[in-house]
């Protein structure tokens, strides 16, 4: 599930990253002697660093990460790197020596730590003396089973969690799940932490569908004798097993930031290469076919839910239906340039400006009209899920043939169900892998676009 973050907790890692960086920059010169001027050097250097601390989660660093699992971290991300440092040793600096190599990646990695050190007891601090970048969660369960986590909680201010209500049960009854409900919503509760001892399967069902319907984080705290059959993430808080239902990386910084520059350099693109031409050629043929605006905006769900105003070329005669009810096949409002357009997926080039302005990714699970948002959110399970990221202009479940009119609940299912698979398995190559399959099948046409 996803987890929200304070106000400035956002900037940490992206401050760590830029930090560690000019740290390794500075003693490659200084020390090692690196030709800093070589670009080549200055890209393996850099990319080496950023792709092994992706791979091992060297910044996956968390409110209740041990200090002895950031240590390992470090140990493994150190000897690493090292084999990077001594192959551009071997290819850049043959006078380099062995014992000068051994002092720039200790005095590296002696810096690095004692600025990551820094940042993490600050944090803990700052929790306990200003209670700031702290998170608001309830307990549910039974006595026994949540009484750990609940000393946790208590005893340890410094990991940032306040804990609001404790919910105990001998024996789980429904009114006691629906006084939780009602609690978490007034109370604006942040975390729910629910022991499995108890539960049904149905009122697992529930509370998860209730958590992911509201936006807000789910855990579980397992049984030890329990096994799990679907890919659940276990944490640890102190020894305390807790169990995270999904994992979504783009709730990660560095994951953001990747996106969000991918997107902004690709809208960039497209409005001035494509739309800075097409958007007056266009407006000149919509105008004389029909009376109206040029560009139609609906209001539409984003990230989390919220609404937004989303731009597209208008393809059809100017109707009071028009943010009501999605368009058919042979549908008789849409004009004759309307069809030219919508058959292209030109009428979809104004949402690069949505992507400017961050309402919108360029790959995501894409937004429904209002009314048809309300009608699913009742119908389709999980449906909710969509919104824990931004839409997008095109998305998996598009390329994988549920785009355009919804006719069936099949069709609707299909889509929220990859739209999921996409939020739990994002990656920039399969961001990619959706871009060029979409514009395969806009040159090859695609059925279900009128």
């Amino acid at each position: 599930m996803r987890t929200k973050t304070g106000k400035y907790s956002g900037y940490i890692r992206p401050f760590s990253y830029l930090i560690d960086l000019l740290i390794i920059n500075f003693f490659a010169v200084y020390i090692a002697h690196f030709p800093i001027d070589q670009i080549l050097f200055l890209i393996v250097l850099n990319v080496g660093w950023i792709g092994i601390a992706s791979d091992l989660g060297f910044y996956e660093v968390y409110r209740y990460t041990k200090v002895i699992a950031i240590l390992n971290c470090a140990l493994k991300q150190a000897c690493l790197f090292g084999f990077v440092i001594f192959a551009l040793a071997f290819f850049y600096a043959d006078e380099t020596s062995f014992k000068i190599l051994l002092l720039f990646l200790w005095t590296s990695f002696v810096c690095i730590l004692f600025i990551k050190f820094s940042i993490y007891f600050f944090l803990q601090k700052y929790r306990v003396v200003y209670g700031g970048n702290r998170r608001r969660v309830v307990l549910f369960g039974n006595k026994a089973s949540i009484s750990p986590l609940q000393y946790f909680f208590t005893e340890n201010p410094d990991y940032g969690y306040e804990l609001i209500h404790v919910f105990e049960f001998e024996k789980v009854k429904a009114t006691q799940i629906d006084e939780m409900f009602d609690f978490v919503l007034s109370r604006k509760i942040d975390e729910m932490y629910c022991s499995i001892i108890g539960l049904s399967q149905d009122q697992m069902n529930e509370i998860i569908d209730f958590a992911d319907s509201n936006l807000k984080t789910l855990k579980f705290i397992p049984d030890g004798n329990q096994i799990f059959f679907r890919n659940f993430i276990l944490e640890y808080y102190d020894y305390i097993p807790v169990i995270a239902l999904r994992n979504i990386r783009l709730d990660e910084n560095l994951y953001k930031i990747m996106k969000r520059t991918f997107d902004i350099i690709f809208s960039i693109v497209i409005i001035a290469g494509v739309l800075s031409w097409v958007l007056p050629i266009l407006g000149i043929l919509i105008k004389l076919e029909s009376k109206g605006p040029i560009l139609l905006k609906q209001k539409r769900n984003g990230l989390n839910n919220k609404e937004f105003y989303c731009y597209k070329f208008r393809s059809m005669e100017v109707n009071n239906e028009t943010c009501m009810n999605q368009v058919s096949k042979n549908d008789p409002r849409v004009t004759k340039i309307g069809k030219i357009i919508r058959k292209t997926s030109i009428d979809e080039l104004p949402q690069f400006y949505n992507v400017l302005l961050g309402d919108m990714s360029v790959v995501g699970p894409r937004p429904h009209m209002v009314s048809y948002n309300q009608e699913y959110i009742l119908k389709v399970d999980k449906f909710m899920v969509r919104h824990f990221i931004k839409p997008g202009i095109t998305g998996l479940a598009q390329v994988k043939g549920f785009r355009g009119e919804i006719e069936s609940d099949y069709d609707i299912i299909n889509r929220v169900k990859y739209d999921i698979f996409y939020i739990e398995n994002w990656s920039i190559l399969l961001d990619l892998k959706i871009i060029l399959t979409t514009i395969y099948h806009i040159i090859k046409g695609d059925k279900k676009a009128y």
